[in-house]
């Protein structure tokens, strides 16, 4: 893994539930997924979360870290991914938007219920 460069966003996923690693998998073979440092929170040292980030919180939901340090999470955690891949880039422009954001917030939380049924246990560090 490349060292981090704080001036590119980071995005912060979990790694040990399948779904998530088969799409952040995806997001990462895109045009533009090298501006981007990926952390599996599952799997990484507990400094890479940086301050402000427990691996509780991070393994919780996905989340990004702006170059300014600034965190976003859940489903603007996915929008400010996808306007940082220019292939997503519409999608994310169309969920930055007030009504599309609420409806991908929905979407997601309703995921977030659903994923301990895939999710392989890990164990702590």
């Amino acid at each position: 893994m490349a060292a981090h460069d704080p001036s590119r966003p980071t995005l912060y996923y979990d790694g040990a539930c399948p779904v998530c690693a088969r799409e952040i998998a995806l997001y990462r073979r895109q045009p533009g997924a090298e501006a981007l440092h990926w952390v599996d929170a599952a799997r990484c040292e507990p400094a890479e979360l940086g301050i402000g980030l427990s691996r509780q919180a991070a393994l919780a939901a996905l989340h990004l870290r702006q170059p300014d340090g600034s965190l976003v999470a859940g489903a603007s955690a996915f929008a400010a991914l996808w306007l940082a891949l220019p292939r997503w880039r519409w999608l994310g422009r169309l969920f930055s938007a007030p009504a599309g954001a609420f409806l991908l917030e929905h979407a997601y939380r309703a995921f977030l219920a659903l994923r301990p049924l895939w999710r392989r246990a890990q164990p702590t560090r």
